[in-house]
């Protein structure tokens, strides 16, 4: 297990003052064990999501809902000039195009090679919107998680090619990846390729999106590598809001977790003559840590300083969660009160990260102090913020305490979510109260939280290793007769026999 000296915790804190840098040689070394992987994942969720654009296709769909909620929808789904005033209301409008694409999906589906679904298609004279063509594409691409991938894959693109032909309708960027996705999820690498080189052709502009999919296609280093390049040199290649083309390469591979070509990114970039900018350092630190190159990552940090850059929200989010699975307490508040220092005051997700960090290392007390030290402070925690610490209570074996911040936070009206609910279930099943983790489950969707993958697996998990083969097989069931993650009931099926 490597180890922080006394020199490199210097380099770590040197571009945070002395005050910060005296409350890190409190301690002389700190260790990273395979553990700490697991709680980055939250740091570069939000590195993504701080960073999304209005030109991104997450946006698109909210762009869509908000037109819909102001009006009738021109063509490809873009709002008319409401110069008039009788325009259906959105509830209206939604239940409309949903009903249509629930009519498409069932001719598709229809699976008969003597069915003419094209004709058939035809016939339901529908008015084709970018609303409605997304809604049927999203409806394929869910299907093929349980069923032939390939089949969805040219049910997909017939209804692609069919719609891309009507009157009166264009297909969006977004269409255009929503059928990359079907095809990427079937393995298809060519077919995207053919996609990309059609949306080029036609003058759509290549997004991270765009990239995004052909990188999780791909599979391979090498050919990710040619993905790379060619996204590089493009003219086509729409990088915003992202200062250039590297950039939005660099965020797009740590959202895949492609460390390794981010590292051959970042030297092509430099080659290339392009500066480093705090976006781009924030993704190299993930990247220096999550490999292990920790020498690298102080290093970084001292580049970052002397280039005139200082650290910013991501940066002391990533720093907290370092300090917080380190089980530095004291190093972390001084951060904190640096952060305010330098007018960046702590968000609710500093103190989230920073909890974390702690409650994997099993350091309860000082979790609690740091989330009253929030509420102190301002910030209040979020669904996210309790359900860390109740994972933390429920892993420590106090599910007292679990119960009571879960009752809390239904108090404070959190609602409680999937994960939250995993934890609860667990620690239920942890005390032998195996009928109330039952009840839970059938709870969590009566107030319409759907389970997903994890809540089944711990609770047919805990089920078994308790001996209660017949509730657990019932758990298994209820998820199949729901349409659940059918796909996946072999994989639960497999931990009887372990």
């Amino acid at each position: 297990m490597p180890h922080f000296s006394k020199l490199s915790i210097h380099v770590l804190c040197s571009s945070f003052g002395q005050r910060v840098f005296q409350g890190f040689c409190c301690f002389s070394s700190f260790s990273i064990g395979d553990s700490l992987v697991n709680g980055l994942g939250s740091i570069e969720y939000h590195l993504n999501e701080s960073w999304k654009s209005p030109n991104f296709d997450h946006s698109f769909e909210e762009k869509l809902n908000s037109d819909v909620s102001h009006g009738s929808m021109g063509v490809n789904g873009f709002p008319e000039d409401h110069s008039h005033k009788n325009f259906p209301t959105r509830t209206n409008f939604v239940g409309n195009f949903r009903s249509e694409a629930q009519m498409i999906l069932g001719i598709l589906h229809r699976g008969d090679p003597r069915f003419d679904a094209k004709a058939a298609l035809d016939d339901l004279h529908v008015r084709l919107t970018g609303l409605l063509v997304r809604e049927v594409l999203l409806g394929i691409l869910k299907t093929a998680n349980y069923v032939n991938k390939k089949s969805c894959a040219q049910m997909g693109y017939m209804f692609f090619e069919w719609s891309g032909k009507r009157e009166n309708y264009m297909h969006t960027a977004n269409s255009y990846h929503l059928m990359m996705k079907i095809f990427s999820e079937a393995g298809e690498f060519k077919a995207v390729w053919a996609l990309v080189d059609e949306m080029i052709e036609k003058g759509y502009p290549t997004t991270a999106r765009t990239f995004n999919i052909l990188i999780c296609t791909c599979g391979d280093a090498g050919l990710a590598r040619k993905v790379v390049q060619r996204f590089i040199k493009t003219k086509t290649f729409n990088y915003r809001p992202f200062k250039h083309s590297f950039n939005a390469i660099l965020h797009t591979l740590l959202a895949v977790n492609n460390y390794k070509l981010i590292e051959w990114v970042y030297q092509q970039m430099l080659v290339e003559g392009y500066s480093p900018d705090v976006l781009t350092y924030n993704v190299l630190l993930c990247t220096k840590y999550r490999l292990g190159k920790l020498y690298q990552f102080h290093r970084l940090l001292d580049e970052m300083e002397r280039n005139g850059f200082s650290p910013d929200f991501h940066t002391f989010n990533l720093l907290l969660h370092i300090l917080g699975k380190g089980d530095k307490p004291l190093a972390a508040l001084n951060l904190l009160n640096h952060m305010k220092e330098v007018g960046c005051d702590p968000s609710a997700l500093h103190f989230t990260t920073l909890i974390d960090g702690l409650s994997r290392a099993g350091n309860l007390d000082a979790c609690k102090y740091f989330f009253d030290e929030m509420i102190k402070q301002g910030c209040f925690p979020d669904v996210v913020c309790y359900t860390v610490m109740i994972t933390g209570y429920v892993v420590a074996g106090n599910f007292d305490k679990a119960e009571e911040l879960f009752a809390e936070m239904i108090s404070k009206g959190q609602l409680p979510n999937a994960f939250t609910y995993n934890s609860m279930i667990r620690g239920l099943c942890m005390t032998g109260k195996f009928e109330d983790a039952c009840l839970m489950l059938k709870e969590m969707e009566s107030k319409g939280c759907n389970p997903n993958f994890h809540v089944y697996s711990t609770l047919v998990s805990c089920l078994r290793n308790a001996g209660k083969l017949s509730e657990a097989h019932q758990v298994i069931r209820q998820m199949v007769d729901k349409g659940r993650y059918i796909h996946l009931v072999s994989k639960i099926k497999r931990c009887r026999r372990r």
